[in-house]
């Protein structure tokens, strides 16, 4: 058996799979975020650690395998978080999340067309480079700070003793160069980093070390399986779907919704709506890394005081494409499409007494597909291939919320059978590592091959269009007052 591990924002989730990677275990743990300031996001990861063992025991009671079935670990997890560590690996600080924006000051003496140019990225103190500066500003750890991990590269280490990272995780720091695949000396420079202070670079679907007797403690596993180096999951959960060739955008439709897809060289977008990130398997990942997508529909769940997904959706059906013209723009936490734009809040325009609950479920599943479409015209217009989607994460159970996406972009849409691919992915990594597959493609290849397939409606295409004309319009003139409104 072999045995994928997702290091999510809030929960932990282990699968197993048997060698040809079908799908006979899963189980998963929650946790909690700290929010001890406003803008300020933490999480301790000794919960990862702490959920480790009995979600990997209950995953393989249900496989009906047990420990000793086990042949290979592999990890992914969120990105853009930052643990400092000591020598022994021994964690100093909490995880500095993914949505912490503590560290504005951080980038503020940093040029973003060096940051462009050199790592494919946009300068945001989101990533890991911003947050190790505040922490080597800021934090007074009772220990020398030896290292600044992201999750995945802290639970390998802590698990094999080995600090080791691999490119995708790497591209995602600020301090990464896209042609030379290792850390760039002038970004370190500007960062006040160096090279020691972050994990060794080596290939995802590598092996990263084994098991120590404190891994085996920690995982529940026998001591010497050997773990792979890992990726994140804006990787992993593509990768778990059977991306592993350009042509198709994946569209992994979580808490955050990420938009992404394959090239086979390292572009840089100057209009900084995407990223580039190296990818498992040595192409390149074009993605815009999301905003609230389910989250969003979370959110109105609880406004609405209703919890049945399905019922919101009957509900929504019930409303014309195009809502009446009810519009949403999804930027509860910022908006990152048409523009990244931090300050940006979300809405409704548009509201009369005719409008009801599901047109108001409604506006908020187009917008959010909206936000896709942003992306998905700007990939094609940078020559990125954008044939088809792959529609993955809780949202893809939706089946108007899917259709809905395919008649929007007007391309065929497919949806596989496990939509949670993210430990899937980690797990071929893991299978690759240890040889039972001799390349990515090859392991993609034995994934259940059952697919949903949509094909985009004609009679919606009208209605989309002007609805979508309608989102770009309202963005455009909210624009100047997100820029000029302070929120707290």
């Amino acid at each position: 058996m072999i045995i994928g591990v997702d290091i999510g924002t809030q929960t932990l989730k282990v699968c197993v799979l048997d060698r040809g990677l079908q799908v006979r275990g899963r189980a998963a743990r929650r946790y909690p975020l700290n929010y001890p300031r406003p803008g300020w996001v933490e999480q301790d990861p000794r919960l990862w650690e702490l959920a480790l063992a009995p979600t990997i025991a209950e995953s393989l009671a249900r496989a009906n395998a047990t420990p000793g079935d086990v042949t290979a670990l592999g990890f992914c997890g969120q990105l853009d978080g930052c643990v400092a560590v000591d020598d022994a690996g021994e964690p100093l600080t909490a995880c500095i999340t993914w949505i912490d924006r503590r560290a504005t000051a951080e980038i503020a003496d940093v040029p973003a067309a060096a940051v462009r140019e050199t790592g494919g990225l946009v300068l945001d103190p989101g990533h890991l480079a911003a947050k190790a500066r505040w922490l080597k500003r800021h934090a007074r750890p009772a220990r020398p700070i030896a290292r600044f991990h992201q999750p995945v590269s802290y639970m390998v280490e802590r698990l094999t003793g080995e600090a080791v990272i691999d490119p995708s995780l790497a591209s995602t720091s600020m301090v990464y160069c896209l042609d030379r695949k290792a850390y760039d000396s002038a970004l370190l420079n500007r960062f006040e980093l160096y090279s020691g202070e972050l994990p060794r670079i080596a290939s995802s679907e590598s092996v990263a070390g084994r098991l120590t007797g404190r891994g085996a403690s920690m995982s529940g596993l026998p001591r010497g399986i050997p773990v792979a180096v890992g990726t994140g999951d804006d990787f992993a959960t593509p990768l778990g779907g059977g991306l592993v060739t350009p042509g198709r955008v994946a569209v992994s439709i979580g808490t955050g919704e990420v938009v992404g897809a394959l090239h086979a060289t390292p572009l840089r977008d100057h209009g900084a709506l995407v990223e580039t990130h190296a990818y498992p398997g040595g192409t390149y990942f074009i993605e815009n890394p999301g905003w609230l997508g389910g989250g969003s529909m979370v959110w109105l769940a609880s406004i609405l005081a209703m919890s049945d997904f399905e019922a919101m959706d009957a509900l929504a059906a019930e409303a014309a494409p195009g809502c009446d013209g009810l519009t949403f723009i999804p930027a509860l936490s910022g908006a990152m499409a048409p523009q990244w734009q931090p300050d940006a809040r979300g809405c409704f325009y548009g509201l009369t007494p005719a409008h009801d609950r599901g047109h108001m479920i409604r506006a908020v599943l187009e917008g959010c597909a909206f936000a896709m479409r942003d992306v998905i015209d700007h990939l094609a217009e940078l020559g990125v291939a954008t044939d088809s989607l792959l529609l993955l994460g809780g949202g893809a159970r939706s089946a108007l919320w899917t259709q809905m996406r395919a008649d929007i972009v007007g391309r065929g849409a497919e949806i596989p059978a496990n939509v949670d691919c993210a430990p899937i992915g980690a797990a071929m990594l893991a299978a690759v590592a240890i040889r039972a597959f001799d390349s990515l493609p090859a392991a993609a290849q034995a994934l259940d091959g059952k697919l949903r397939r949509l094909q985009p409606r004609a009679e919606t295409a009208a209605a989309y269009d002007a609805a979508y004309a309608r989102y770009r319009d309202l963005f455009r003139h909210l624009t100047p007052l997100f820029a000029s409104a302070h929120h707290s």
